[in-house]
């Protein structure tokens, strides 16, 4: 009986959850999780999108009975100057923040498709001619 029991393996569990380093950036995506896992999808809340750059370090989930569906659920947070309550959206250098009483834009900015400088003129422009006319 003992010989029986000794061939047996106990099945090891895969953990449900893991960080690892994004290899492959985009969506899917690649996931160094011990060893490289490909084509994993990446997940945000409703109405937002996001791809990982190569490098991040990213939670990644493991859907499925067998845990054989892993996903991209988050980053590890890089802000650290962040005060409760304030929240920053970050994409390549341009970002927006907002604050303790404050929205903060940097780079470029876009209304409509067009230049904010650009836009600004446009609506004077218009007032006034609307004024001369």
């Amino acid at each position: 009986m003992w010989t029986s029991e000794r061939t047996r393996r106990p099945v090891q569990q895969e953990p449900a959850a893991e960080l690892g380093a994004v290899t492959l950036g985009g969506d899917p995506a690649g996931v160094a999780l011990g060893g490289e896992r490909r084509w994993l999808s990446v997940y945000a809340p409703g109405g937002y999108s996001w791809r990982p750059a190569a490098g991040e370090k990213v939670l990644v989930l493991k859907a499925g009975g067998e845990r054989e569906l892993p996903c991209i659920v988050g980053t590890v947070q890089q802000e650290t100057d962040l005060k409760p309550g304030e929240v920053s959206l970050r994409g390549g250098s341009s970002q927006v923040r907002l604050g303790q009483g404050s929205l903060e834009l940097n780079g470029h900015i876009m209304v409509n498709g067009m230049d904010l400088e650009r836009y600004i003129r446009e609506i004077v422009g218009e007032m006034l001619g609307a004024m001369g006319g």
